[in-house]
């Protein structure tokens, strides 16, 4: 495989040119740290992305304006640049239909425009989070339909799940260990030694399908442990135990338990969607995912139990949820960030407004938050909110 050795020295030599596919949450950071030792491309179909990007603005918190170097970075909407890329790092959404069935629809897209150019020597690599299987039965047959050319012998595929978490201060692509798989040890040990050169530490496993199924343990671990923690709290609800306090107490043990905390319901791009991605696989394989989809249930269930409290809280002081005034403080589905990917903010304001009653909202980091029953404006002040509220939930 002498294309394979040529883009090891390639990327020794850092004159390997490299392309994001997708510049969202995932790939603008990475193309920024790309961009730090290589030329890159920066691909997106959005021309007011690449427009911001040509002037140096970033629309995103985790990637300040003066780390868009455009003297390394080249942002561009034409696919046909892809043809001088050495590699291709996918980084497009895989998001649920309305069945929670997976939407591959972005990967088939992405995998299309790629096909189109892909040239003997080149490397595909998928980041989106995905079922296991996707990248060799649903990426590869595309890519060489398009191409006709064939993985491995012809160009390169492999697998590496995003660690990206938006807001975090501490943990970065950088110093985040990153997991690579590809069709053969070979392909994997050239990946791996693409992110190498821009992150601390690489983690190699077997194949793509191994890569793909790490991404979905990590978001299923923390999806199920939310909700047994969110059950316990409506449990111990009724029973008058302050759940918080029994964690904090919980959490003194040094051994055997670690702390998950109840709330509003799952929010962002993973938690929410890979328990449906892997049953939906699993169901393919003949497997009833019973726990999983259950934990799925107990995490959709909390927006609206937040609202049987505001509806409860309402009560006491003599009113009715019809016509009543609520505020909703937070619409991004986490502390400090923009994002509003499945904020549980989005059904609490849809439950609120089918039992009548009067919504507005504030996050000053969220300009406006679309849902199916309108798109919420914030309000300019906490002030001005909590002065027109006769409800307050904090999301």
């Amino acid at each position: 495989m002498e294309w394979g050795k040529n883009l090891k020295t390639k990327i020794s030599n850092k004159n390997a040119v490299i392309c994001i596919i997708g510049l969202g949450y995932v790939g603008l950071p990475l193309a920024i740290a790309f961009s730090k030792k290589f030329k890159v491309v920066g691909y997106d179909v959005s021309q007011e992305k690449i427009n911001l990007l040509k002037q140096a603005i970033s629309y995103i918190e985790d990637v300040k304006d003066e780390e868009i170097n455009l003297e390394s970075l080249y942002p561009t909407n034409d696919y046909k640049e892809l043809k001088n890329c050495d590699f291709i790092i996918i980084t497009v959404p895989t998001p649920l239909r309305e069945d929670k069935t997976p939407d591959l629809t972005y990967i088939r897209n992405a995998g299309r425009t790629v096909g189109k150019i892909l040239e003997k020597g080149q490397f595909v690599i998928l980041e989106s989070t995905t079922y296991p299987g996707t990248t060799e039965e649903v990426l590869v047959p595309i890519l060489e339909k398009e191409s006709g050319l064939k993985a491995i012998k012809d160009f390169g595929v492999a697998y590496s799940p995003e660690r990206v978490d938006p807001g975090n201060k501490k943990y970065k692509i950088e110093n985040t260990p990153k997991v690579v798989g590809g069709l053969t040890p070979e392909l994997t040990e050239i990946a791996s030694m693409l992110y190498r050169s821009i992150v601390k530490k690489v983690v190699k496993v077997r194949d793509c399908k191994t890569a793909e199924a790490v991404k979905m343990v990590e978001n299923i671990f923390r999806n199920v442990n939310i909700a047994l923690v969110n059950e316990l709290a409506l449990i111990f609800e009724k029973m008058g135990i302050d759940i918080w306090k029994v964690i904090e107490s919980a959490k003194t043990k040094p051994y055997g338990f670690m702390a998950f905390y109840p709330g509003p319901g799952v929010g962002g791009h993973c938690i929410p969607l890979d328990p449906y991605y892997l049953a939906y696989r699993a169901k393919q394989f003949g497997i009833i995912p019973r726990f999983i989809e259950t934990a799925g249930e107990i995490n959709d269930y909390m927006p609206i139990h937040v609202v049987n409290l505001a509806e409860e809280g309402l009560k006491k002081i003599g009113k009715t949820i019809r016509g009543a005034k609520v505020a909703i403080l937070g619409s991004a589905y986490k502390k400090d960030i923009s994002d509003t990917r499945e904020s549980p903010a989005i059904k609490i304001i849809g439950e609120l407004v089918a039992r009548g009653a009067k919504v507005k909202v504030y996050d000053p980091y969220v300009k406006s938050l679309k849902t199916k029953v309108g798109e919420f404006y914030s309000e300019q002040t906490l002030k001005e909110i909590l002065e027109w509220a006769e409800c307050v939930i904090f999301v």
